[in-house]
């Protein structure tokens, strides 16, 4: 019997740590959400640059590549949007402080990875080399996955680990950079989403 209460101890101390260095609350259907946002963003902008860039997929002129700038951009923002409200939700639900020391430290080691790969994009693209940009999108923003989830759920390193390995293979074969895009801001992010909304925010 003391065994077995020594044991409960170490895991409640144990549990009480982990809560205490990790910021727990993100939500499952927040990755899902973005998966859709990010698919429909790459159907408006197949069909802009296949109806009017003369039938080719690797021409960007004009107003058609700064439109699909704009819908990468509210793609983004949507998909932050909606994890912000959804992860405060969820938090306030568990009775987790929003904005501490754990939180900081996550935000903190997702968005420098992230920053760096998007000024890294900017400049390439202003190079005129668009087939390199969705590799480095995809291996960057794994990067981000890997680098928060010391600080999070352990579980999004997987995610990262995927977007990673998909970005090499774009940056190998960037022919195929579009649908990779796809492949992991898409569709991998619908099913990490759901795992996870199974896995955590369903119990």
């Amino acid at each position: 019997m003391n065994n077995e209460h020594y044991l409960k101890d170490l895991s409640e101390i144990k549990n009480l740590m982990t809560k205490s260095s990790r910021f727990i609350s993100l939500s499952g259907l927040s990755g899902i959400l973005a998966g859709i946002y990010a698919l429909i963003g790459a159907a408006v902008a197949f069909y802009l640059v296949n109806s009017f860039s003369r039938g080719t997929l690797y021409i960007f002129n004009g107003w058609v590549f700064w439109t699909c700038m704009a819908i990468l951009i509210m793609v983004a923002l949507l998909s932050a949007a909606t994890g912000v409200i959804l992860t405060v939700r969820k938090a306030k639900k568990n009775g987790e402080k929003i904005w501490d020391v754990s939180s900081k430290r996550l935000l903190l080691n997702f968005l420098i990875p992230l920053a760096v790969g998007g000024i890294y994009c900017l400049i390439i693209l202003y190079q005129g080399r668009y087939g390199q940009t969705a590799g480095l999108m995809l291996i960057f923003y794994g990067l981000a996955l890997v680098s928060a989830s010391k600080y999070s759920l352990g579980d999004i390193r997987y995610l990262g680990y995927t977007e990673i390995l998909l970005g090499l293979i774009a940056a190998a074969y960037p022919g195929y950079g579009f649908w990779l895009w796809v492949l992991g801001f898409g569709i991998m992010h619908i099913i990490y989403g759901t795992w996870m909304h199974f896995k955590y925010d369903s119990k």
